[in-house]
């Protein structure tokens, strides 16, 4: 496989932004010739221009990286392993011990399971009192949403949920085109069946709908949450700025008493 130049990078990220040479050229102060010039080869910008040019586009850091790489410039963020970032492992589980009695946990940019407390831990439980041979380390949110004897036979209206996640799937394939693991998922999600004809009938809110909410059959008792997504601001470091904070809340009074009856 041909490496890939930084100008076709620039004109990839260019074309995820909706972005023309013209606009890009104004936000970065520079003329659109420069910028055409840059994209075809026939110039080549310096390290702070790469940087720039990836911050006016909105790219995510390890798309930066991958752009300071294409134009022959070392990347500017670190990739540490979350087990050597003590002090900020220490703050999530802070964090995700601080929203018991309610599920919660962290996955990385590809939804793998990173870290999770105890609630959390118990909603798998419920859902599989043993392990499936298919559920392989580490555990994935997403091949566990979609896949056939996953969550799925455990949801009530399965497929307006799983219409949202394949959008935020799809999302974010889009936003990491240079991650084979990640398009890998989609490609794999989207084998799964009635999974591609989510596309064709997204799902749509009624009116006095106030948010997606995502029920569950525990014990034949239907437990609904709704849920909210946290990331780390402003993170340098790859690792941290990859990950993502997932919340589980009661998305109403019968559903709150419900489950902590379950984990009595």
């Amino acid at each position: 496989m041909g490496t890939t130049t930084y100008g076709v990078l620039l004109k990839q990220w260019r074309t995820v932004r909706g972005v023309s040479q013209l606009d890009l050229a104004t936000r970065a102060g520079v003329s659109q010739r420069h910028v055409s010039f840059i994209e075809t080869g026939r110039a080549r910008p310096s390290r702070e221009m790469v940087s720039h040019l990836g911050l006016m586009l909105d790219a995510p850091p390890r798309e930066r990286n991958r752009m300071l790489l294409a134009a022959g410039y070392a990347p500017v963020h670190s990739e540490t392993p979350l087990d050597e970032l003590g002090d900020v492992k220490a703050v999530l589980n802070v964090i995700l011990e601080s929203h018991m009695p309610n599920p919660a946990f962290v996955v990385d940019r590809q939804w793998n399971l990173t870290l999770a407390n105890q609630a959390a831990l118990t909603l798998t439980s419920l859902l599989f009192p043993t392990t499936p041979s298919w559920i392989q380390p580490p555990l994935n949110i997403m091949r566990l949403s979609f896949h056939p004897e996953g969550t799925r036979p455990y949801m009530e209206d399965w497929a307006t949920t799983a219409s949202f996640l394949l959008r935020r799937l799809e999302r974010d394939a889009a936003t990491h085109p240079g991650d084979s693991a990640l398009q890998d998922l989609l490609a794999e999600v989207l084998g799964y069946p009635d999974v591609p004809e989510l596309r064709d009938t997204p799902a749509l809110p009624s009116a006095d709908e106030l948010l997606v909410t995502a029920t569950y059959i525990l014990r034949d008792t239907p437990v609904s949450f709704f849920t909210t997504i946290s990331v780390i601001g402003d993170a340098h470091d790859l690792t941290l700025a990859e990950l993502r904070l997932e919340t589980f809340w009661p998305a109403d009074t019968d559903s709150r008493d419900r489950w902590a009856s379950l984990t009595i």
